[in-house]
């Protein structure tokens, strides 16, 4: 493959693309304009074609280099250096210092000659990382706000803004503390509606007026004066105030990979504090680790420690030379990575070896107590003497004396926790305890550690201290850790093993806690010293090294080289008797001599730090003993073939002999530490050698030992008698076959080696090698995945060396690129499909993210420094270029001195060193060369200009050509796997560029020539292929999105990283490329949008994307300079090219595309998604909207663009937006209509509500809502618009979307705007005043949302009860389930977009948000509120600005009738929400200007407006704020003054205040009548002030009206008075009403403000009546007026609907005059208003049930619209009409209407209502004592409870048997009817043919059903628990006995039938009925059973008396049956 030359390389590469290149050429380069005005459709063969808009392509991008270099002069060049230079690179390389957590770095012992491989390991280890950032990194992002803090800063230069609603909020509670009173109803009929006034209002003081108001001025100056003072005060971030993108919708960023780090598990902190037992006689020694029962594995290393007083060490003084500091610790640090409740803590205790058996010596630590005192004392003090002498001979041999097993179950938290939990991957990214174990965050480490927090720990976990007051005593032939699990298994069952082993008293204290995130003065297992290790402290921390039960998952980052030996078992049975007491002195040799054992055994405590020797504990008297030491060795970095372990065997004797030696040698054995250069591990059986050792017994195992002379006498005949287990913990060792041969023969090429090699067990000659080496390579990814993990650094490293380094193999060229990166391809493979590591969010594997990051350099030669290398100058060549890349040997001093200075501190560099370093590699080089090997790398000088002679060798391969070339070449499963995981390819490629562009100092030259084309061929392809790697996934069958989301998203990072490397043009044609290739083979819209929207979202997060974009271009199309005046240019003046250039500025122009190419493509995918339909669209439509809200929201905190004129240029950028929102205005979100259906409470619209929202006239659908929008065809919302059905966007998208637009309007060139505005048809002009009305709607002010008001718990129970209803609901229970199921069905409208999968999930989503509200603080909220109130404000304030704008362009123009209604309807939006005192200060200002401007035309023309603005005023005039009220009241008293002066009699001003007045009393709950009257002397004062008028009737017409709304005013306070009684308010709104009679404006008026009230009460029939009553009205009016056969003759043509209505025709024609000024000129009194009441009935008609009436409605509706030939409405008309039908078919007998109840009073206390009995009506299934006690708690309130009473019985009521001082409310009961009707629709539904079951399940649940049972069991407990004492009440109470009887016979029956009927998933249903009925049967048994004997004995007649039902019966309560209604 190598020899080939280049061009057919070439060939073979391009072979590899799926289409010929001229067919892919053709799709690319389609003519620009072809796709501009007609519909075109791509389709290559083999993928199905797809109808794209016509602007979708992309166009050409411009030239971007050779436009810099030619406009650079002359653009903007300023700007442009302010976002960050344009010419200069984004990509910085650094050397990063590895973070050490020691004070020095682990290294190999001083001196030694290492081996290649580990010195490579150790270079691997302390090499500084090189890092490649970006200069500019975030700086785009909101770094400058939200990061730096700077944020909350800003917020406290925010002002708080005043709003009503809050201020209202704060004086609410005192308003209800004053107990209430009964007001009793006075007829207020004789009350005419103009009364005199009641209420002087010049006794009242009126409020501060405004100055100058009456003064005249001109409208210009008054504009000007209104837009200073807006000018000030304003908030220049408006993005700071808007709350930050969704999570779900931020661009995707690339998380930094954790920085490799050495693993460590949930660390633990163990402290010994006591151990000591009832007699202290002599030293005690404790060794602590940690087992894991249920795997059976030691998990750690031991710890040792002894708290023996300082007598005790004394006795031991002779055998102890030093005590090292180390050797003293009593805390030690434990790591486990699986936490389960199976991890104990072993405590094992020996002492000093004395004579006797374990227990013998045990013997007095049970029996005698320290504290007995007398006899004991004198044992005890000769016990001293006896183990000091011991101690004396024996101090240095041990024995095993007692152990404690102690359960770490409760610290770790997990009695739920089983070990299975410990297999399911933790979430990625959970932090754990502290940042120090983050490893479980990105690595899962086996990747499954279940961190502590997770279990428990550390979350709820305090320190512990755990104490154990029995020891078990060692078992001389139970040592072993076989036995010790066995023991640990039965402990966990029982907790004790007393029965079976004997107990030693005694007491052992530890504090067991979280290791804290660091701990001062602690050693590594090595023993060295972690920072912070200060000086004097003397008692070190030890951290103990664990041995995980599972594979762990983390490279290596430190040199670690650790043995540990483990012997196990002796067998010496048949041996002589000499051996019993046997110890086993254990040595590391470097040699057979004596002298050879090297200090390398770790101590134990208090003692030295390293040992030469260690003994075993020896069991007393046993030829067969178990061991369980561990020695651990720290082995050398140099093995050779002499290192071994050398076993002495000894037999001790106790007692004291004469002349007798202690030791007696028993035998020897021994291990080599190499086999085949290999380090050995694993378990052994070594024979033992009775004898001195033969020399060079170390070369042999001992096993195969040659035969000597003379022969070596074994025991037992040479057989293995000795177990031993040898493991190792190293980062230098692989332990692995495949990698140890791989590094072997790599080394064998890079340093000079003897042929043959060794390799394990084969020998490899030169000739072989590079077949060897290949197979090595090939055979990488066949070892096992830990060690593969564990040395993943070193092994990419070699294979990435391997593949750019040309080799010579016995004299020829070897090439192994194509191997070595397949064998990279194959790792990165198998890493990412390893379920036991860990991924990013992007499906990155963390391990290939973090070695990209921190750790891969551009491969470096191999720097072999001959043997005489080492120069005085460097102080250890070895380390001197480990922190170096090839860049540190460029000659140039100043390069030299910035990489001296960024590399390792401790590494003393000069200049000096630096020269050496480069001689030194010169030399090797020349040294290679000149050796006689035939086998080398070849000096491919790598990116080194080693001298200027030195020619460059054609051989040479830059690693990120030769990356590309063979991600191009590759073929089958490697090119599959390389695109499936590309990223890590990509950024291979980014890195390597980025160290070439830095090596060789390329930043002078151009991009341009940056990379060879050749290479840039390649990248082409790259992308290509991988674009088509994506579309072919997306269009499989099985689709595979997710795998394509995420090439997607690495593609478009690579692309992302080559801007800031390499020429933007070439790269912005490879994203046209993609956008083109995608276009083409993707068949559905949605999926193409979204893949290219998320590619291009990454590529506009780039920190230059403004520079990228050209922001700064556009300079020229700006205006030159602001017009000072736009009046002036109304004439022609203006040139019409100038016009048509503004307004391409707003439009997505194919210039615009090509020059601004990245906005550019970015507003086609929003323009597209917007016009797009079909499904899953909305999620795209919300994603292209977030995308340019981030980006535009990052500009505005962007501290490099903070100045003004930047912005402007940003803004002018983004103009083409507004083109595209205008053209979306039909698909947003409409706001006004949302508050008006819920009731102004809902704060946001889900997806899927909109999904719903049914696209109906909105001028229809804002008359029915009582919005009083304009409705003449003229002004109507959105009139503008053709018809189509178009997609919906969601409230939050709109949301988005309309904070953009304002942004834009706020920062563009105003004057730019006012030009715009002037040229733009009216049309448009409305478009945009629609837009302005929605977005006063959009930004509401929302309080603080209310959430001080609800409960965390209610919500939460609420939620979870709502759930499980639900549940049990859609599970199918009874006839519920069934309805809800309906509901639930597609197409039903009263739960819109059900069936959207979405709903669920953002359901929770709201409850999440309530209750994350619910957790903030107080504080927090306060600054949200803070927050949102600016907002509210700022945004209101850039509409009041745009609208300001619009008047005065219009202004110039003559289209001001039009747009002044336009306007003013945007003005009173804004007034009708809540808004700050701020905002509305500046409204009336501007609304003010408008009356002086345009004052006629407004009363002329903008009759409804005018209507509309009155009544907003008057609302501000009630208003709590005195700001608001004088500011509301001089608007007032303008508009009275100029609609006098326009018509000199204001009366239709008057009618419309008058109307508002009543509409105002009648509906605001917040309406404050004080406020008002003081505002109504205000104008009285403004009336009598203004000396223009007094020669005028104005001031005495201004009085007369006054008093007239000072009468209404009356009638309010009345209402005030019945707020809390319903009832009563009503009544008094109906007789207000009728006192109207006279007055129909105000009649109607009245007549829906009763419509109101009854619709907030669900009265929907009443509330219906009323709207009936107020459309007779207004026939009545029409047929005066004109006679039009279609409309009906006045009210008599109602009387179908109700005979009620002819009321409304006692209007005589003497009383109305239509033609006067002024009356009947409302918006109702006309055909629209007429068909628009009309049809408002008609829908609560349906809703109320009373579908019959429904139709009656429609048949005077259809004649008007039949007239009107509006097809459209007919269409919606009959549908309706249709679904009244349906209901009535469907829910015939299952209609249920209210339920009444007759009540009534009797007392003098309650006035004109003693001995009046009314009518009450309730909902449906209202239950008498729920009626009861409502009543008995109102008037209990009223008059307290001692007053009131309820007569619970049915006498007639005696009025003189009452209590004269107390109320009585008489309900009469009507339990007999009510329990007569349940058991005849039981029998009904019993016998029905044919049976229907969801019938008779309904019935039977309102039976029996669980929580209804109480209803029918309620009323027999009220009625019939005890026998009546009036006689006149037994027959009642038999007959309801015998209801009752009947009733549960029906129900029996009912309940069999339905047994009958079930399907097989109801039988727990007919269980739980069956019960609940058996249950009803049992309580009611009793009470059935109790006849009244009297009844029984006709011992009297009773009187036959005429029943008078008044008085008979209570509560009378009669459930309308159907036929009522039909």
């Amino acid at each position: 493959m190598a020899t080939l030359p280049s061009a057919e390389r070439r060939a073979f590469a391009l072979k590899i693309n799926r289409y010929s290149s001229a067919e892919i050429r053709k799709q690319f380069t389609l003519p620009p304009n072809l796709g501009q005005y007609h519909r075109q459709s791509i389709s290559t063969s083999g993928f199905p074609s797809l109808q794209l808009p016509p602007f979708y392509d992309p166009v050409e991008p411009v030239d971007f280099e050779g436009l810099l270099m030619t406009h650079l002069n002359s653009l903007d060049a300023d700007l442009a250096q302010e976002l960050g230079d344009l010419t200069d690179d984004d990509l910085d390389v650094v050397f990063t210092p590895k973070e050490c957590r020691t004070l020095q770095p682990s290294l190999p012992e001083e001196g030694v000659d290492l081996d290649p491989h580990v010195r490579d390991c150790v270079q691997t280890y302390i090499r500084e990382w090189l890092i490649v950032n970006r200069k500019n990194q975030g700086s785009s992002e909101i770094c400058g706000f939200k990061k730096t803090g700077s944020r909350k800063d800003f917020h406290k230069t925010l002002q708080k803004q005043t709003f009503e609603s809050e201020t209202l909020e704060n004086a609410e509670p005192t308003a209800q503390a004053a107990p209430r009173h009964l007001n009793v109803l006075c007829d207020v009929s004789g009350k005419g509606p103009l009364a005199s006034c009641d209420f002087d209002l010049r006794s009242l003081q009126p409020d501060a007026r405004l100055e100058n108001l009456l003064q005249h001025v001109s409208s210009e100056d008054f504009e000007k004066q209104n837009e200073e003072a807006r000018r000030t005060n304003r908030q220049a971030e408006l993005f700071a105030l808007y709350p930050s993108v969704d999570e779900e919708d931020a661009v995707e960023i690339r998380p930094v990979p954790e920085c490799p780090k050495e693993h460590m598990g949930n660390r633990i902190l163990v402290k010994v504090l006591t151990l000591k037992f009832e007699i202290e006689i002599e030293p005690l020694f404790a060794s602590i680790a940690l087992y894991d029962v249920k795997e059976r594995k030691k998990i750690s290393e031991n710890f040792h420690c002894d708290l023996n007083s300082d007598q005790f060490r004394g006795f031991l003084r002779a055998h102890t030379p030093s005590v090292a500091p180390s050797s003293q610790a009593r805390a030690a640090v434990f790591s486990v990575t699986c936490p389960s409740s199976d991890v104990y803590l072993v405590v094992k205790i020996e002492k000093v070896l004395q004579q006797g058996e374990i227990g013998e010596c045990a013997e007095p630590y049970m029996v005698i107590k320290e504290s007995d005192g007398g006899k004991s004392k004198e044992k005890i003090e000769k016990l001293k003497l006896q183990a000091e002498s011991f101690c004396q001979r024996l101090g240095k041999y041990r024995m095993p004396f007692a152990w404690a097993p102690i359960s770490l179950a409760s610290f770790f938290n997990v009695s739920t926790l089983d070990r299975e939990a410990a297999d399911v991957e933790p979430v990625v990214g959970r932090s754990s305890v502290g940042e120090r174990r983050t490893l479980s965050q990105t690595r899962r480490l086996s990747e499954r550690a279940l961190s502590l927090e997770e279990n428990g720990v550390g979350s709820n976990f305090k320190t512990t201290t755990m104490t154990v007051n029995n020891f078990f005593k060692q078992e001389g032939d139970r040592l072993s850790d076989e036995d010790l699990f066995k023991f640990l298994a039965d402990y966990k069952r029982s907790s004790s093993l007393q029965r079976r082993v004997k107990s030693i008293p005694g007491l052992l204290r530890l504090e067991v806690s979280p290791a804290p995130e660091t701990i001062s003065c602690c050693l590594t297992p090595e023993m060295l010293p972690v920072k912070p290790f200060p000086e004097n402290r003397t008692r070190p921390h030890k951290e103990i090294l664990e041995f995980p039960i599972r594979e762990v998952y983390v490279p290596h980052t430190v040199y670690r080289n650790l043995l540990y030996v483990y012997p196990q078992r002796l067998n010496f049975a048949n041996k002589l008797a000499s051996a019993r007491n046997i110890t086993i002195k254990i040595q590391f040799m470097c040699g057979e001599d004596a002298s050879s054992a090297m200090p390398v055994i770790f101590g134990k405590s208090t003692g030295p730090e390293f040992l030469q020797e260690v003994y075993t504990a020896i069991t007393y008297h046993n030829k067969s003993p178990d061991f369980y030491e561990e020695v651990k060795i720290k082995l050398p970095a140099k093995l050779t073939i002499h290192h071994h372990l050398l076993f002495t065997f000894y037999h001790i004797s106790c007692q004291q002999k004469q002349g007798a030696a202690v030791e007696s040698l028993l035998g020897y054995s021994w291990l080599p530490i190499l086999l085949n250069e290999r380090l050995q591990t694993g378990s052994y059986c070594l024979p033992v050698a009775l004898e001195k050792l033969p020399p060079n017994y170390s070369m042999h195992s001992a096993e195969k030992v040659p035969l000597q002379n003379p022969p070596i006498k074994w025991a037992e005949g040479h057989k293995g008698v000795f177990n031993i287990e040898v493991q190792a913990v190293s980062s230098v060792h692989t332990q692995d076959n495949h990698l140890e041969k791989f590094f072997t023969l790599c080394h064998s090429l890079e340093s000079q080696v003897t042929f043959p090699i060794r390799v394990l067990d084969q020998k490899i000659s030169e000739t072989a090698l590079e077949h060897e080496l290949k197979l090595s390579i090939i055979c990488l990814n066949s070892s096992r995945l830990e060690p593969l993990v564990l040395f993943l650094h070193l092994v990419l490293d070699k294979l990435f060396q391997l593949s750019v380094q040309p080799m010579v193999i016995a004299g020829q060229t070897a090439n192994f690129s194509q191997f070595a990166f397949e064998s990279v391809v194959a790792i990165a493979n198998s890493l990412h499909n390893s379920k036991d590591l860990s991924k990013d969010q992007h499906g990155r594997n963390c391990l290939l993210a973090s070695y990209v990051h921190y750790v891969f350099r551009l491969p470096e030669l191999p720097r072999d420094l001959p043997s005489t290398g080492g120069t005085p100058a460097l102080p250890d060549p070895r380390y001197h270029t480990y922190g170096r890349t090839s860049a540190a040997a460029v000659s140039s001093k100043l390069l030299q001195a910035r990489v001296m200075s960024s590399s390792n501190p401790d590494l003393a560099g000069t200049h000096s060193a630096a020269d050496e370093e480069v001689k030194n590699i010169m030399s090797s080089k020349i040294g290679d060369r000149n050796c006689n090997r035939m086998s080398y790398y070849c000096s491919g000088n790598n990116d080194v200009p080693s001298s200027p002679a030195a020619p460059r060798p054609a051989s040479k391969k830059h690693f990120h050509e030769e990356l590309a070339l063979q991600m191009v070449v590759s073929t089958g499963m490697v090119r599959e796997t390389v695109f499936k995981y590309a990223w890590f390819f990509f950024e291979l490629l980014v890195k390597s560029m980025a160290q070439y562009v830095h090596n060789l100092d390329k930043r002078d030259s151009f991009r341009r020539t940056r990379f060879s084309d050749r290479f840039k061929d390649d990248i082409t392809t790259i992308v290509n292929v991988v674009t088509s790697e994506i579309a072919a996934l997306l269009v499989k069958l099985q689709k595979e999105n997710e795998q394509a989301e995420k090439i997607n998203i690495s593609l478009a990072f690579f692309l992302y990283d080559l801007l800031s490397l390499m020429d933007r043009g070439f790269v912005f044609n490879l994203i046209k490329h993609y956008c083109n290739q995608l276009s083409a083979k993707l068949n559905s819209l949605p999926t193409l949008i979204s893949m290219r929207l998320e590619f291009l979202r990454i590529l506009c997060s780039h920190e230059h994307y403004l520079n990228l974009n050209l922001f700064f271009m556009n300079a020229d199309t700006a205006p030159t300079s602001p017009c000072p005046s736009i009046s002036s240019q109304n004439s022609s003046s203006c040139s019409s090219f100038q016009d048509q250039r503004i307004a391409s500025m707003f439009d997505l122009t194919p210039e615009y595309r090509q020059q601004h190419f990245l906005t550019g493509l970015l507003f086609t995918e929003l323009a597209a998604a917007l016009d797009a339909e079909g499904e899953g669209i909305s999620k795209v439509q919300r994603k292209a909207v977030s995308a340019i809200h981030s980006l535009l929201s990052s500009h505005d905190l962007d501290p490099r663009c903070v100045k003004p004129e930047v912005k402007v240029k940003i803004a002018a950028l983004y103009l083409p937006l507004v083109g595209i929102i205008l053209d979306a205005l039909p698909q947003l979100y409409d706001f006004t209509a949302a508050d008006a259906r819920g009731g102004k409470s809902r704060t946001s619209g889900s997806d899927e509500e909109q999904e719903g929202a049914s696209a109906i006239n909105q001028s229809v659908a804002l008359a029915i809502a009582g919005n009083h929008l304009n409705l003449k065809t003229g002004g109507s919302m959105l009139s503008s618009l053709p018809y189509k059905q178009y997609n919906m966007l969601s409230a939050d998208t709109t949301r988005n979307l309309m904070i953009c637009f304002l942004w834009i309007m706020k920062n563009a060139d105003q004057s730019l705007i006012r030009k715009w505005i002037a040229d733009l048809p009216s049309m448009q002009l409305n478009r945009i005043l629609d837009l302005l009305f929605i977005c006063v709607s959009c930004f509401e002010y929302k309080g603080k949302q209310s959430s001080d008001k609800v409960s965390t718990q209610v919500l939460q129970k609420s939620r979870d009860v709502k759930a499980r209803l639900e549940e049990a609901l859609l599970r199918g229970e009874g006839a519920r389930g069934e309805m809800m199921r309906r509901c639930r069905a597609p197409g039903n409208d009263r739960f819109p977009g059900l069936n959207e999968n979405l709903r669920w999930r953002k359901e929770q989503t709201h409850w999440r948000q309530a209750n994350e509200k619910l957790d903030k603080t107080k504080a927090e909220l306060d600054h949200e509120a803070l927050l949102s109130g600016n907002l509210a404000t700022e945004a209101n304030l850039i509409i009041l600005d745009m609208q300001e704008n619009i008047i005065q362009a219009s202004s110039a123009l003559d289209c001001k009738d039009n747009l002044l209604g336009g306007v003013l309807r945007v003005l009173v939006n804004s007034l009708s929400c809540d808004q700050s005192t701020t905002y509305l200060t500046h409204c009336f200002a501007t609304l003010r200007a408008l009356i002086a401007k345009f004052g006629d035309l407004l009363f002329e023309e903008e009759v409804e407006q005018c209507a509309d603005l009155c009544q907003r005023v008057l609302h501000h005039c009630s208003s709590s704020m005195d700001v608001t009220r004088s500011q509301a009241c001089a608007t007032l008293y303008l508009l009275m003054r100029f609609s006098f002066g326009a018509t000199s009699n204001f009366a239709r001003v008057k009618m419309q205040v008058t109307m508002s007045l009543a509409s105002l009393v009648g509906k605001a709950p917040d309406f404050n009548e004080v406020h008002l009257r003081r505002s109504l002397r205000t104008i009285l004062a403004y009336s009598e002030e203004d000396v223009a008028m007094q020669a005028t009737p104005f001031p005495t017409q201004v009085e007369e009206l006054l008093c007239n709304l000072n009468s209404i005013l009356y009638d309010t306070v009345k209402m005030r008075e019945f707020q809390e009684d319903p009832e009563m308010l009503m009544d008094l709104m109906y007789r207000i009403a009728k006192s109207y009679q006279t007055s129909p404006d105000l009649r109607l008026t009245w007549l829906q403000n009763m419509a109101e009230k009854h619709t907030k009460k669900k009265c929907y029939t009443e509330a219906a009546m009323c709207l009936v009553h107020a459309a007779a009205l207004v026939a009545e009016y029409l047929s005066m007026l004109e006679d039009r056969s279609y409309l009906p003759v006045g009210s008599v043509s109602f009387q179908n609907i109700s005979s009620n209505v002819l009321e409304e025709s006692a209007v005589s024609d003497d009383t109305l005059s239509p033609d006067e000024d002024g009356v009947c000129s409302g918006r109702y009194f006309t055909e629209s208003g007429l068909v628009g009441l009309l049809e408002q009935a008609a829908e609560l008609f349906s809703t109320g049930g009373l579908y019959e009436t429904v139709n009656e409605v429609y048949k005077l509706v259809i004649p008007i619209l039949e007239a009107h030939r509006d097809f459209r409405k007919l269409t919606s008309t009959h549908d309706k009409l249709q679904k009244a039908f349906d209901s009535i078919i469907s829910k015939d007998h299952k209609r249920m209407f209210g339920t009444y109840f007759r009540v009534g009073f009797y007392g003098s206390k309650f006035g004109d209502l003693d001995e009046q009995e009314f009518v009450y009506k309730e909902p449906a299934i209202t239950k008498l004592p729920e009626i009861s006690h409502r009543l008995e708690g109102f008037y209990s309130q009223c008059f307290g409870a001692e007053f009131v009473e309820v007569i619970k019985d049915s006498t007639p009521v005696d009025k003189t048997k009452l209590d004269p001082n107390k109320f009585v409310l008489t309900p009469i009961e009507v339990a007999i009817e009510d329990m007569k009707k349940k058991t005849l629709q039981l029998a009904v539904a019993t016998n029905q043919e044919p049976p229907d079951a969801k019938m008779l399940q309904m019935v039977l649940q309102g039976s029996v059903g669980a929580t209804v049972n109480q209803g029918p069991l309620e009323v027999a407990q009220v009625f019939l628990a005890e026998i009546p004492a009036d006689p006149k009440l037994y027959r009642h109470h038999n007959k309801l006995r015998l209801c009752f009887k009947e009733f549960i016979m029906r129900c029996g029956e009912a309940v069999e039938k339905n047994k009958r009927l079930i399907t097989a998933d109801q039988r727990e249903y007919q269980q739980e009925l069956k019960k609940n009925y058996n249950k009803l049967r049992e309580s009611l048994r009793p009470m059935i059973e109790r006849k009244i004997p009297e009844l029984y004995k006709p011992i009297f007649q009773v009187e036959s008396q005429k029943r008078d039902s008044f008085h008979r019966s209570s509560f009378r309560k009669c459930e309308t049956q159907l036929s009522q209604g039909s």
